[in-house]
């Protein structure tokens, strides 16, 4: 059993791997001033690329043998994290990054009902329930029809449902495959993405002050994700992840203090809806975790 330090200390990792996340946007968001989106994204690839292949060596785990089943899956959870990156930088280039980081609160949320539909995981009414109230807060952010919609948010929305299919995949990858072995192939294929799509769009001239906003962005999600692996090694999970919320707190106030982005009511409204609902969620999957664990003790 984790003990409440453990506990303490796997909150203040979730909430540092959020802030790291959140941090990289906020550089990639001040790049899209001097860059093209696919462009920014094969120059960030290339610094990411660099430090997550120096710690797989590190590790030992920079080359490593994956079975047939395990290349389906890595495959498609490669699918996954393309599309979802691709389409939440295509909305956070062109709307505020709060508004951007509210709508990937309905991931928790998706991420059940995915699991229920195509991975039978039992789901009760209570969360069933949940999200979709959960899935009404999002229309409130998103408020098509009104004056203040920005057709981008359906770019937001389609990245939830990418990413759903990278964690679902994740899930069913066997623990042969080392989490940093994933990462860098991920890394790899996101940087050959944006490369590929190049010349879709205007290269522009590459100035010092792009490069380092890029580099820099790399730099916060390597440690987004080597905060999120040590995250899941301390404490339990369901005391810790609702911790990631937290993101949404440093995108309002980047937004504000950085862009100049203050959230409308709907926005803050539609956000409290989401996060209430996911932080129900999570309640719920720890309770029944634990009758579970107590009827087999039984």
């Amino acid at each position: 059993m984790n003990s409440a330090t453990d506990n303490f200390r796997g909150a203040a990792l979730m909430a540092a791997a959020m802030a790291a996340f959140v941090l990289n946007d906020m550089m990639m968001k001040l790049a899209s001033d001097q860059l093209s989106l696919f462009q920014a994204i094969f120059l960030r690839g290339i610094f990411a690329t660099m430090l997550m292949g120096v710690m797989a060596w590190h590790r030992k785990v920079l080359f490593c043998r994956v079975s047939i089943a395990d290349r389906k899956i890595l495959l498609w959870r490669l699918v996954g994290e393309i599309g979802g990156t691709l389409c939440f930088l295509t909305a956070l280039f062109n709307m505020p990054i709060a508004n951007a980081t509210a709508i990937l609160q309905a991931l928790p949320l998706a991420v059940t009902l995915g699991a229920a539909l195509f991975l039978r995981e039992p789901v009760g009414w209570r969360r069933y329930l949940a999200i979709t109230i959960g899935f009404a807060g999002i229309l409130i952010i998103v408020r098509p029809g009104s004056d203040g919609f920005n057709e981008y948010s359906f770019w937001a929305l389609t990245a939830v449902g990418f990413i759903v299919l990278r964690d679902l995949t994740t899930r069913r990858l066997s623990t042969q495959v080392p989490s940093l072995f994933v990462a860098f192939l991920t890394s790899i294929s996101i940087t050959i993405a944006g490369a590929a799509l190049s010349p879709a769009m205007e290269w522009r001239p590459v100035t010092e002050g792009s490069l380092m906003l890029l580099a820099v962005a790399a730099l916060f999600i390597f440690f987004g994700y080597l905060f999120s692996v040590m995250t899941m090694r301390v404490g339990e999970i369901g005391f810790v992840s609702p911790f990631r919320y937290t993101n949404l707190i440093w995108a309002i106030l980047i937004g504000i203090f950085v862009f100049g982005d203050i959230p409308d009511f709907w926005t803050l409204t539609g956000s409290s809806i989401v996060i209430g609902m996911g932080l129900y969620t999570f309640h719920r999957e720890r309770k029944l975790r634990r009758m579970a664990i107590s009827d087999q003790i039984r």
